[in-house]
């Protein structure tokens, strides 16, 4: 399998042995020894994959990259997280995801009202199996933990990804910046009950929710 590391916060470093992975499209900055890229149909899915992402309008262009040596990836000088899965599933937003061991499985899931808030369309991808996987985030990205007394609510332009047994819901938003009269807050947040863990990104991207 191949070794993910980390070199700096925004470049990504993978040592493979034979191995592959899946990138995204145009990210490789660099490699040593010998390499093959190839273009991925429908994210790496094939041709079913690539009807879903039309149709759900959760796009992603990928390539798999396989070799012996050492490719570094990296993507707009954004901040890079490692996440490490162990037979359970990551949501994570298709912009969001840079790198996947090839053997971890992505499709696409319904996430409801949080996709149309952004502009993303109702669907996120996913990402399942055993391995790692390379998460992207505008400045670096913060860990919550969510649990059974603990529940978290997030801005939808901030959150990133998730992951463990997390149920979502949404709700009319108000933020500390609408107290302050400087308008600006998110018509919905997302809130997450459950155990599992959230990743939000300390920069907003647009969405088209409106504001409160």
């Amino acid at each position: 399998m191949a070794t993910f590391r980390l070199q700096g916060s925004r470049v990504l470093a993978v040592d493979m042995t034979g191995d592959a992975v899946k990138a995204k499209n145009g990210s490789m900055v660099a490699y040593d020894g010998q390499m093959a890229f190839k273009k991925m149909t429908g994210g790496g899915e094939g041709i079913r994959g690539m009807v879903t992402r039309r149709v759900t309008g959760e796009q992603m262009t990928v390539m798999e990259v396989k070799g012996h040596g050492t490719c570094w990836f990296a993507d707009r000088a954004t901040e890079i997280n490692l996440v490490r899965l162990h037979g359970d599933k990551l949501y994570v937003e298709a912009s969001n995801l840079l790198c996947t061991d090839a053997g971890l499985r992505t499709g696409t899931s319904f996430t409801g009202l949080r996709g149309a808030t952004q502009g993303n369309g109702l669907f996120t991808t996913t990402v399942e199996g055993s391995g790692q996987a390379a998460i992207i985030s505008d400045g670096p990205a913060v860990v919550l933990r969510v649990s059974q007394q603990y529940p978290l609510t997030v801005d939808p332009g901030a959150y990133i990804a998730h992951q463990g047994n997390l149920h979502q819901s949404f709700q009319s938003g108000v933020t500390f910046r609408t107290f302050m009269g400087e308008g600006g807050g998110e018509a919905f947040q997302i809130r997450f009950e459950g155990d599992g863990l959230v990743y939000v990104q300390p920069s907003e991207r647009a969405t088209i929710a409106g504001d409160v």
